[in-house]
């Protein structure tokens, strides 16, 4: 019975011991953890910063789009008949008028020749009228009929040249002839394919650009155009169209350029990476984008300036307006001056104004900046001698085929 009470009462005695030496712990241990703490508040927060440095700025914007023709038509017959002459081969230069293909038209020649015959026998009946009438022979009666003869066979050989001339599938415009798909001895129905024929002596390039773009973008403009089929050519397109009508589907609006191809490097079909320069500013204030603070529908920056100690700075929010975006960056129009310092990293770390900070990387030097913006915002609006970039073999001559109006 005595062991039953003794082991209840040493247990008690050992939980009050672990319990007193628990709290000499935690009173011995927090001074020293109190002045850890007041060690951390006491450290300025360490921030990364840059300085807003001044480049030239290019206002553009990028989209993508399809090469097709100047001018471009497949050929097909107005009436049916057999082929009896092809005057071309497969990739040839063609001008316009040029007879390309001749249906059978011994038929319709027939009657050519038939209306001229009845032609010359109104005319001289016609003429003869005249002279009876004169004498008076004949009625004036007489000679109206012969005179509504005579336009009635005049008739009749017009619409017989015109049956023969439809028989002759001729070239609308100047351009090069694709790969035909008939040959000599095949029977054409109206309508059927027989080989297209494209003026590609200049391209065009359709894309298009969000709505936002509209008013921006204008006639005569120049876009820079690159294509994946020629790694590393550049070419210069001068916008000729925009489309009045915004798409409703994708919110966007339809732009036509032309590029000069006289050199013939360019194929309609092909995919094209656009590049359209809107505006150009050659001192515009930059900044690194993650320096930039949303708050309440305005942008902010945390710039730092000098503190009372030597050496010391001090956190300032300012606001800021936004210009163009780009990758990385951004333009400052208000709110910063060249050489500002600006915080990029750690603006969560200042709760208020006027907190000190330590600046943990030293921000990239003006001019390495600089050269960085200018490199990256080499001035798409330039064309090159011959218009076609690093491509061109050799100066072109006479006018850019894209400034020729043409329908």
């Amino acid at each position: 019975m005595a062991k039953k009470v003794i082991y209840p009462v040493i247990a008690m005695i050992g939980i009050a011991a672990a319990s007193g030496a628990a709290w000499w712990y935690q009173n011995k241990s927090q001074p020293a953890a109190n002045a850890l703490i007041g060690a951390a508040a006491a450290k300025p927060p360490a921030v990364d910063v840059a300085k807003v440095a001044v480049t030239r700025l290019i206002d553009d914007t990028q989209a993508v789009g399809s090469l097709r023709s100047r001018q471009g038509v497949v050929l097909r017959p107005e009436v049916s008949g057999r082929v009896t002459q092809l005057n071309f081969r497969d990739g040839d230069h063609v001008r316009k008028g040029q007879l390309l293909v001749q249906l059978d038209d011994q038929l319709p020649l027939a009657q050519v020749q038939q209306s001229r015959a009845e032609l010359s026998i109104a005319v001289d009946n016609h003429v003869r009228n005249k002279d009876l009438v004169a004498q008076s022979f004949i009625s004036q009666r007489t000679v109206e009929e012969s005179a509504a003869n005579l336009e009635v066979a005049q008739a009749k050989l017009a619409l017989s040249l015109a049956t023969a001339a439809r028989l002759k599938i001729v070239a609308p415009f100047d351009g090069i002839a694709g790969i035909r798909v008939v040959n000599v001895g095949d029977y054409l129905k109206d309508g059927a394919d027989i080989v297209n024929i494209e003026d590609i002596e200049a391209v065009l390039v359709d894309f298009r650009l969000p709505e936002r773009f509209q008013s921006k973008v204008k006639k005569g403009q120049t876009a820079a155009i690159n294509l994946d089929a020629l790694p590393g050519a550049r070419f210069v397109a001068i916008i000729q169209a925009v489309d009045p009508l915004i798409d409703a589907n994708g919110r966007s609006v339809g732009v036509r350029g032309c590029i000069d191809n006289r050199q013939l490097l360019l194929r309609p079909g092909m995919f094209a990476r656009v590049t359209v320069a809107f505006g150009e500013r050659d001192k515009a204030k930059v900044i690194p984008e993650e320096a930039i603070v949303p708050l309440g529908g305005k942008s902010y920056v945390i710039r730092l300036k000098p503190g009372a100690a030597a050496g010391s700075r001090l956190s300032q929010r300012v606001e800021v307006k936004l210009g163009i975006r780009q990758p990385g960056r951004v333009e400052i129009l208000e709110g910063l001056d060249e050489g500002d310092t600006v915080v990029t990293a750690g603006q969560q770390r200042i709760q208020r104004d006027g907190t000190e900070v330590s600046v943990m990387d030293l921000p990239r030097p003006v001019a390495a900046s600089q050269a960085q913006g200018q490199a990256e915002a080499a001035p798409v609006s330039a064309p090159a001698t011959s218009g076609t970039g690093t491509v061109a073999a050799k100066p072109l001559q006479g006018p850019n085929p894209c400034l020729a109006r043409r329908y």
